[in-house]
């Protein structure tokens, strides 16, 4: 748990100033002096658990643990360390290049992320310059973020041809512990995406441009108000934006407003917008402590809703927090975006919290529901899954052909926007998403949860919230200490990949849609 902690701090410290030197070295020497060692004394650990003869008298609460273990030795090789070492160092230099992005906008500078919040403005011509002028600043970079990839992906190959694999999606899903669910399955949610969550996708986007009054939908229309009113309230980041959303917590059940501010008092944010700071927004736990710790850097408009998402995380951390085992304090990711997304959800009525004015209550329970779809719903996750399932299962392509792929794959799942003019834009969109050069095969998680965290919402809203609520945190208290389908059991929820689960979830959110008109 101390080692665990260091170097989350580092990674912290790291994320919130990609600029400093000192930082970069102080965890770079961590993923190069300590990381490496650490796996190796864990290894023999696992070995000598692996050989105890009591080993199989354990009780029933260890098979989840037994099985982790058994995974973990049968991947572990010695010639993969300092392969590992250098794919982190690699995914830093994504993290760096992407802080480093800044554009000038009329006589001032923004990172990407400030510049976003004009993608909101009701003026068609501002959201259509700030969003060209990040996607010129990523053509900038384009070439570096190519190159890195191509890094990246054969030295994935390598080390997972070293564990015995011949490809590396084989090779990762084993690694992210995917005990139950495989490609196939992925396969089943990608083709179910398409039947359930596009033609909804596609009957919102069509609204959007009717309420819009454009001929086509571009990609700077999509995270404006369709009416073109002002974007909603921006709070101060520290005391006002934080005592909001306290009250929401305080309302979906007292304890989670009790943990919410016990992290203020401790300071366990970093939630300022800079120059350096690493894009995106994580929860990390500090183990040692067993306290959680947010960060953020993120457009102000999206401000709210990250931070409950985040929050999500940290009352899981909490709940698990008393677990005496370290593997049983952290949740299968499928299941620990449930947590995240489902809590997103359940605060949703009590939006007049943040937002006094009713109308803004009523955007921000739209828009949040609307996000289940656009701009990174459904039809995206199933886009950046699939596009990574034939990158590594193509290791040999060229840029030209993943250029081909990325596009076919976009078209497949998104097909209401117009991007005439900006193709070329188009075919490297997929350079903005992190996940996929610091966290391979990491997204369908959200996807698998999203159908879990609907399932929550789904009790919530129509039989008892209290019910609902009481299960969501009964099932957040288990950590990792169950098997997937049993968490998702736990919270009243089902693990499924199929439209028999998918279509249900797609209609009900359609219909609640429909009661929270834009007009």
């Amino acid at each position: 748990a101390a080692v665990a902690e260091e170097g989350a701090r580092r990674y912290i410290a790291m994320t919130s100033q990609t600029d400093d030197p000192e930082r970069e070295r102080a965890h770079l020497d961590f993923v190069r002096e300590i990381t490496p060692r650490w796996k190796q004394l864990d290894h023999r650990l696992d070995e000598a658990y692996l050989a105890s003869p009591h080993r199989r008298a354990l009780p029933e609460r260890y098979r989840v643990l037994d099985r982790k273990v058994e995974n973990r030795f049968a991947l572990y090789r010695e010639e993969n360390l300092p392969l590992q070492v250098a794919e982190e160092e690699m995914a830093q230099q994504y993290q760096k290049l992407r802080g480093a992005m800044t554009v000038v906008y009329r006589g001032q500078e923004h990172t990407l992320e400030q510049l976003s919040g004009f993608l909101k403005d009701p003026e068609r011509s501002v959201r259509q310059e700030a969003w060209a002028l990040v996607a010129e600043r990523m053509r900038r970079d384009r070439e570096a973020l190519e190159v890195l990839f191509d890094r990246l992906r054969d030295l994935r190959l390598r080390i997972a041809r070293n564990a015995g694999f011949d490809s590396f999606r084989d090779y990762a899903f084993r690694a992210r512990e995917r005990f139950d669910y495989g490609p196939e399955d992925c396969r089943r949610f990608h083709e179910a995406v398409v039947a359930c969550f596009v033609p909804l996708t596609e009957r919102v986007m069509k609204e959007r441009q009717r309420l819009l009054g454009v001929e086509a939908l571009r990609p700077w229309d999509l995270d404006v108000d369709p009416l073109r009113r002002a974007p909603l309230p921006e709070f101060d980041r520290t005391e006002d934006l934080l005592g909001r959303c306290e009250a929401v917590f305080r309302k979906v059940h007292p304890e989670f407003g009790d943990v919410f501010r016990f992290m203020r008092d401790q300071g366990l944010f970093d939630l300022e917008r800079r120059k350096g700071k690493a894009p995106g927004g994580y929860q990390e736990t500090l183990d040692e402590r067993r306290w959680p710790f947010i960060f953020a850097n993120v457009p102000a408009a999206d401000d709210v809703r990250v931070l409950l998402h985040e929050s999500g995380h940290a009352f899981h951390a909490v709940a698990a927090r008393e677990e005496p085992l370290i593997a049983y304090r952290h949740a299968p990711l499928e299941f620990a975006e449930v947590a995240s997304m489902g809590m997103e959800l359940l605060a949703a009525p009590h939006f007049d919290l943040i937002y006094p004015s009713v109308e803004h209550a009523r955007r921000a329970s739209r828009e949040l529901l609307e996000g289940v779809l656009v701009p990174r719903g459904m039809p995206w996750i199933a886009t950046v899954d699939a596009f990574q399932h034939w990158l590594y299962t193509h290791p040999a392509h060229t840029p030209e052909e993943r250029r081909r792929a990325w596009l076919e794959t976009y078209r497949r799942f998104n097909r209401a926007v117009d991007w005439t003019g900006y193709e070329d834009a188009l075919a490297y969109f997929w350079h903005r998403q992190l996940h996929i050069f610091l966290a391979p095969f990491y997204y369908i998680e959200y996807g698998v949860a999203q159908l879990g965290a609907l399932q929550v919402w789904l009790q919530a809203t129509r039989s008892d919230s209290g019910e609902a609520v009481a299960r969501y945190r009964g099932a957040l208290a288990l950590g990792g200490s169950r098997p997937l389908p049993q968490l998702f059991e736990a919270a009243g929820a089902r693990l499924a990949f199929g439209a028999e689960t998918m279509a249900p979830l797609a209609e009900a959110l359609g219909e609640a849609l429909a009661r929270l008109p834009y007009a």
